[in-house]
């Protein structure tokens, strides 16, 4: 018998079902405190504080890439504090195309998304987003 998914897992499912959809369902998930980490030196690196900076920031991402940029989740795995989300993004920006593995480490209370830190797996993310 197959055991039901985690509730943070689910969380993870919704939130990617409506990025780029449903910005209320979006933000809706985060906590209003959210910090949103980005590494490295690029247009998108940072730190982004509360709900309103965080889902900006997701929008720029569409718009950095002139409405290319889509993220396919791939695999969650979650307990109840954490969630760890791999997925694949892909876009297209000044010419050059991502395609690239992603990982979202994700922090997880009373329900809500409280801090996120985007973990590129490939050098493409730093050049894309240069």
């Amino acid at each position: 018998m197959t055991e039901p998914e985690h509730r943070n897992a689910a969380l993870v499912r919704r939130v990617f079902a409506a990025f780029g959809k449903d910005a209320k369902a979006v933000s809706a998930a985060f906590a209003r405190d959210i910090v949103w980490r980005v590494p490295g030196h690029t247009a998108m690196s940072g730190e982004y504080r509360g709900r309103r900076d965080v889902v900006e920031f997701l929008r720029r991402t569409g718009l950095e890439t002139s409405g290319t940029y889509r993220s396919s989740l791939h695999t969650v795995f979650a307990d109840d504090d954490w969630a760890v989300a791999i997925y694949r993004a892909t876009g297209r920006r000044n010419g050059v195309d991502l395609d690239v593995d992603q990982a979202l480490v994700i922090r997880v209370a009373d329900g809500l998304w409280q801090e996120v830190t985007a973990v590129p797996l490939d050098s493409a993310f730093e050049r894309f987003w240069a």
